[in-house]
């Protein structure tokens, strides 16, 4: 009896220290969405339809509200650091901080707002870890967006850095609209299921 076997996928050792931010574009046959945080290689796991729509619905109505001087940019990964490259799922940038089709990444001075959208692999993450670096590398606006399990609405939860501190404050927690005058004039509507 003849018995196939998957070859084996050869997994990236990490170096001593860790990976780099640098690493990520030198790393072969990486899955997509693979982040690097406190250099370590941080590979995304299936997403749910929640997640997908939030995602979609965000970037879309974004495209239509950022003024001139802002792109949107979906999964693409933010370097905060030599250790740190982490991927927001939606964010704004600052248009002069686009440097043609091969870009792989931002700075962190150029994200007017990093947006993520929890999943059950990802709520450590993106509940502290996340907002807590952002922060610190000084992205004035993070939104956090969850679905409630309980009334299945989507809840956006909206920070804004403290400069001080580096530290972010809530300035609300929106669930049928999402209207705010910072970083530019926007209202979502955010009843629709997702």
């Amino acid at each position: 009896m003849n018995v196939e076997h998957e070859p084996e996928y050869d997994w990236p050792r990490p170096p001593v220290g860790g990976y780099t931010a640098d690493d990520l574009d030198r790393l072969p046959n990486l899955p997509p969405h693979t982040e690097l945080i406190d250099g370590s290689l941080v590979m995304m796991s299936p997403q749910t339809a929640f997640h997908s729509r939030a995602m979609r619905l965000l970037e879309n109505e974004l495209l239509r509200l950022a003024p001139e001087g802002l792109e949107i940019f979906r999964e693409m990964t933010v370097t905060l650091g030599k250790r740190d490259r982490p991927e927001p799922d939606v964010m704004a940038v600052k248009a002069t901080a686009y440097t043609g089709p091969e870009q792989t990444s931002f700075l962190p001075e150029d994200v007017v707002l990093a947006i993520e959208v929890v999943s059950a692999d990802s709520l450590k993450r993106d509940r502290e870890v996340k907002p807590r670096k952002y922060a610190a590398a000084g992205i004035p606006h993070f939104w956090r967006v969850e679905r409630d399990k309980k009334s299945g609405r989507t809840a956006v939860y909206v920070y804004e850095v403290d400069p001080a501190t580096r530290a972010y404050l809530l300035t609300g927690i929106h669930h049928d609209q999402l209207k705010l005058g910072v970083p530019f004039a926007i209202d979502i509507d955010l009843s629709r299921p997702a």
